[in-house]
């Protein structure tokens, strides 16, 4: 998978998220809210590796979790993420709201608030952590 499909993919598992909402299914439209802040993040660290270098082994294997705070970390995003939430206290809730997302959210059950307040943080448009990552993408 490249960078350009992890975007699109991105941005289609929100689009998804945001129709699960608008259907009162809270737990998938929380889980493919998370999913869509993995895929974006994934994008940027595809956007770190060079056409026909050999991959770095650490990085690549880093890639392949599923934990948000791993993907900032091996993205790069750290300090810039740190930075910003410092002075945005809306980005700052809004990724202290995400952090916690991970795979095992698929097996679980979400309330409507606990859908709509992640689905918020990751897609508003101002402050949500999706726009942010799309800004380093």
């Amino acid at each position: 998978m490249n960078r350009t499909q992890l975007q699109q993919l991105a941005e289609e598992r929100v689009r998804d998220a945001e129709a699960l909402l608008n259907a009162g299914q809270w737990s998938g439209a929380y889980y493919l809210t998370g999913y869509a802040v993995e895929c974006a993040l994934k994008a940027c660290i595809a956007r770190l590796t060079n056409l026909h270098d050999f991959p770095d082994k650490e990085l690549a294997v880093r890639s392949f979790t599923h934990h948000i705070d791993t993907l900032v970390e091996v993205a790069g995003l750290r300090s810039f993420r740190d930075a910003d939430m410092s002075t945005n206290k809306v980005r700052n809730a809004n990724w202290l709201a995400v952090k916690d997302w991970n795979e095992r959210s698929r097996y679980q059950q979400w309330s409507e608030s606990q859908a709509r307040v992640l689905f918020a943080a990751v897609s508003d448009p101002a402050d949500g952590v999706l726009p942010w990552i799309k800004n380093h993408w």
